[in-house]
C-alpha cells in the first residue's frame, strides 16, 4: 500500500479544473477522474506490481459509488460494473487504503 499511497493523486494537477462558481470564488479545483490519469501515468512502470497500479486507479472507486448513487448520476451504472468485477479481498483492501487516505487528510468515516 505504501507505494499506492505516494502515487495514487500523481494525476491531479493534468486534470484540476474549477467546476462552477464557488470554486472559483474560494479558488479550489475539482479532480474529477485523477485516479485513471494517475493509473495511466504509472501503468507501464515496471517496478511496481499491478496490486500498486489496481489500488492506485480504483482507489476513489467506493467514494465515486457512494457519491454518484446518491446523486442520481450516469456514472453510477459503469462504477458499479467496474466494482463487480473486482475480487472481494481487493474491495476490503480499497476499503482501508480509503480509510488511510481519509486519516491523513484528518477525516474521519463513519
Amino acid at each position: 500500500m505504501l507505494p499506492a499511497a505516494f502515487l495514487h493523486d500523481i494525476g491531479k494537477p493534468f486534470v484540476a479544473y474549477k467546476k462552477d462558481e464557488e470554486d472559483r470564488i474560494y479558488d479550489e479545483y475539482s479532480f474529477t477522474d485523477h485516479e485513471e490519469m494517475s493509473y495511466q501515468i504509472i501503468k507501464n512502470w515496471p517496478f511496481l506490481s499491478d496490486y500498486t497500479k489496481n489500488l492506485v486507479r480504483y482507489h476513489y472507486l467506493i467514494r465515486d459509488l457512494e457519491k454518484s448513487k446518491k446523486e442520481d448520476l450516469p456514472r453510477y451504472a459503469k462504477k458499479y460494473e467496474i466494482w463487480e468485477k473486482l475480487d472481494e479481498d481487493f474491495k476490503k483492501e480499497l476499503a482501508k487504503f480509503m480509510e488511510f487516505d481519509d486519516a491523513g487528510k484528518g477525516k474521519r468515516r463513519r
